[in-house]
């Protein structure tokens, strides 16, 4: 276990920093001027120098690099007569730093947090950006898979004891349609059709998210309706994915010779499918349903965007739309990470779940 947590933690740490490194230079080669996007109308050429200065962006692509790296890594070197380099380790202004050791009268060692400066446009930090939509986000995928996970499984299992029925062809079908059908297209279609024309007895909203301010304006009110054609939308493909391999993996299961022998000894045909089938079964759905979830978080662009959901799929277009780099990347980078973390997770449940896999 010790050895192929270590192998993953190594296996994360190149992925982040392959991340890291095309999403660098692939923002940095884009048409376009931070400073003067910041400054707007009022970007005199004395002021753009200054804030290329303060943003480091009158350096070489490779310096920058090199310092964006610095101030993403957890242990890093600064020279503190640099105040482009140093001024975000101080405690009272930004407690980004954990603990610093002096190295010599000009360099620190830092043991911090990440650093994902600040944005182009707000001027907040990108940490307290992410931290503020992260949760609305991690919500809508969680319900969304939930709702595919639950429902798939249910159908998947009811399409394979019901073989060749018609009831099994419609599964197939619907699977088949609903892996075709692309996120912001069905968005479109749902919200149209439940929000707009069927408004009046829905009661959904087009846009709007989890929590809102009452036409009082006397403060925020948890408002779940909006959460529902969202996460319905998000869930469709992975639905439809969950049905058609719950179906074909429980069809594999009840071929085997040990349900033969299970039928044999006269159990029930119930217990043979939920105490016996089942948790064989369920192998490749859950390594499906583990990508999936990861790769909800990461496609919600379109869906939070087409339904007003202030989540990071919404911060990053709306991000990309100002060329506000720092969030786009911030933003970028967490999903990152979060993918690797719950595909390492399911590693570990996967071989829990069966035996005969070992982890190397």
């Amino acid at each position: 276990m010790v050895k192929f947590l270590i192998k993953r933690f190594i296996y994360a740490i190149l992925i982040i920093w392959g991340v890291i490194t095309v999403i660098f230079f692939l923002f940095n080669i884009l048409p376009g001027d931070p400073a003067k996007m910041m400054l707007g109308q009022r970007a005199d050429q004395f002021s753009v120098e200054a804030i290329k200065k303060e943003l480091g962006l009158d350096r070489s692509k490779s310096m920058q690099y090199v310092k964006y790296l610095n101030d993403l890594s957890p242990i890093s070197v600064f020279n503190v007569s640099d105040p482009n380099n140093y001024f975000y380790l101080d405690k009272t202004k930004y407690s980004s730093a954990i603990q610093v050791f002096k190295i010599n009268k000009k360099s620190v060692l830092a043991i911090k947090y990440p650093y994902l400066r600040r944005s182009y446009q707000s001027k907040k930090q990108v940490s307290d950006i992410i931290s503020e939509t992260l949760p609305n986000t991690f919500i809508l995928a969680l319900v969304s898979i939930v709702f595919a996970s639950l429902l798939g499984v249910f159908m998947g299992i009811i399409a394979a004891i019901k073989k060749d029925s018609l009831y099994d062809r419609l599964s197939l079908f619907f699977s088949a349609f609903g892996m075709s059908l692309p996120s912001f297209f069905a968005a479109i279609l749902i919200g149209w059709i439940f929000a707009f024309i069927l408004g009046d007895l829905t009661g959904l909203n087009l846009t709007g998210n989890l929590y809102e301010i009452d036409d009082m304006g006397e403060g925020y009110h948890l408002q779940l309706k909006n959460l529902i054609l969202p996460a319905f939308t998000l869930g469709i493909r992975p639905l439809a994915i969950v049905i058609q391999l719950s179906r074909n993996s429980m069809l594999d299961v009840l071929s085997q010779d040990y349900i033969r022998t299970a039928k044999a000894k006269g159990l029930p045909y119930s217990r043979v499918i939920w105490k016996h089938a089942l948790k064989n079964s369920l192998n490749p759905v859950i390594t499906a349903i583990s990508g999936w979830f990861a790769s909800l978080m990461t496609g919600v662009v379109f869906v939070e965007y087409i339904f007003g959901w202030k989540g990071l799929g919404f911060i990053i277009v709306d991000s990309l739309n100002n060329y506000d780099l720092p969030v786009v990347i911030g933003c970028v980078l967490t999903i990152s990470i979060i993918f690797i973390l719950i595909n390492t997770f399911v590693d570990i449940i996967y071989a829990v779940l069966d035996p005969r896999i070992r982890l190397t």
